[in-house]
């Protein structure tokens, strides 16, 4: 492994999640191009830009969307927490 301090997992999260969102996104987006040199070279272009646009974007917005999604949400109570053996 690389040896990245835990604390920056946030960082990490975002890096990887950002690149395979955008590479599919890029993809499918690129896909009616024609050729498949084209194809891929429109899809490469298109995935760095896309990339380096997402990229703040996700950083930035994953703890708010993290902290929303926890608000709509709530614990599942465990149903054997209850009982008494």
């Amino acid at each position: 492994m690389l040896g990245i301090p835990r604390r920056y997992a946030h960082f990490v999260f975002g890096i990887i999640q950002s690149g395979l969102t955008s590479l599919v996104a890029t993809g499918i987006a690129s896909f009616p191009a024609g050729s498949a040199m084209i194809f891929v070279r429109h899809w490469m272009v298109s995935w760095l830009i896309a990339w380096a646009a997402m990229l703040p974007v996700v950083l930035l917005a994953a703890p708010a969307i993290r902290a929303f999604a926890l608000r709509l949400t709530q614990e599942e109570s465990d149903p054997r927490a209850g009982r008494q053996a």
